[in-house]
C-alpha cells in the first residue's frame, strides 16, 4: 500500500501486527518491570505479565516467517557484507530496519525469550514460582532463578539503548522512528527517493484484512496453548 500526499510519497512500513506486537510489547516489559520493583503481592502481575510477554515473542517468531514483507526475518536481517557496508556509509537507506536496528530487534527478541524462559522455572522463595518450577531439582531452579536476575540487567541496558537510539534519530539525523510505528506508515520526500532501492520503494507491507485476520488467528492459538500449559502445570 502506498500512495502520495502532495509531492511526498507515503509507504506502508508497519502492518497493523507489528504496531501491536510493540506496543502491546511495551506495556508488557513496563509492567513487568514496575511490579517486580513493587514485589509482594505484585510478583503475581509480574508472571501475568511474563506469560503475555512470552505468547507476544512466539506470535513475533512466527510472523517474521509468515508476516508482511518488513516484518519478515528474511527481509531485515543484515549479511556481514551489508552490515560492514553500511557501517562504512555505502549502502542505501532502507525502509524497515537498518542493518544495526535489525541486530538490535534480535537482541531484544533473544533476550526477553531467555527471560520469559528461565522465568518459567524461577523461585524467589518469597512470593513468586515459575509454573514449571516443580518439574525440575533445586540445582535447577537457582540455575535458572540467577539467569533470571542477571539477564534482567541486559534487558536494562537493550531498553536504554533503544531510547538511545530513538533520541538520536529525531534530534541528530532528523528521523522520527516513532511516527511509523504508531500510524505505520512511513514519508518520503522526492529528494530522498534515490537513496533508496527503486524495489524498496515499491514493497510496499501488505496489510489488510486476511493479513490482520491471519495475525489474529495465531495471536489466539498461542495465546491458548500458553495459557493451557501455564494453568495446568
Amino acid at each position: 500500500m502506498f500512495y502520495s500526499i502532495g509531492m511526498k510519497k507515503i509507504i506502508r512500513i508497519w502492518d497493523l501486527p507489528i504496531r501491536l506486537f510493540h506496543w502491546l510489547l511495551v506495556t508488557c516489559v513496563t509492567g513487568s518491570i514496575i511490579t517486580v520493583n513493587i514485589g509482594g503481592n505484585a510478583m503475581p502481575w509480574h508472571g501475568y505479565f511474563g506469560y503475555a510477554i512470552l505468547i507476544l515473542l512466539i506470535f513475533r517468531i512466527i510472523w517474521g516467517l509468515v508476516g508482511s514483507t518488513h516484518a519478515r526475518f528474511s527481509n531485515f536481517i543484515p549479511s556481514r557484507v551489508r552490515l560492514f557496508d553500511y557501517l562504512q556509509g555505502k549502502s542505501n537507506s532502507v525502509l524497515g530496519h537498518n542493518p544495526l536496528g535489525a541486530l538490535s530487534v534480535l537482541a531484544v527478541l533473544i533476550f526477553l525469550l531467555i527471560q520469559v524462559m528461565t522465568g518459567l522455572f524461577a523461585d524467589d522463595e518469597i512470593a513468586f514460582q515459575g509454573p514449571l518450577a516443580k518439574y525440575v531439582s533445586e540445582k535447577t531452579i537457582s540455575i535458572f532463578s540467577q539467569i533470571h536476575e542477571a539477564n534482567s540487567g541486559v534487558i536494562y541496558g537493550l531498553i536504554a539503548l533503544h531510547l538511545a537510539a530513538i533520541f538520536y534519530y529525531q534530534k541528530i539525523k532528523g528521523e522520527n522512528l516513532i511516527k511509523p510505528m504508531l500510524v505505520g506508515d512511513k514519508e518520503i520526500d522526492p529528494s530522498e527517493e534515490a537513496k533508496y532501492l527503486p524495489a524498496d520503494l515499491g514493497r510496499p507491507s501488505n496489510d489488510g484484512g486476511l493479513q490482520r485476520g491471519l495475525a489474529l488467528f495465531l495471536l489466539s492459538v498461542i495465546a491458548v496453548v500458553v495459557g493451557y500449559l501455564v494453568t495446568s502445570s
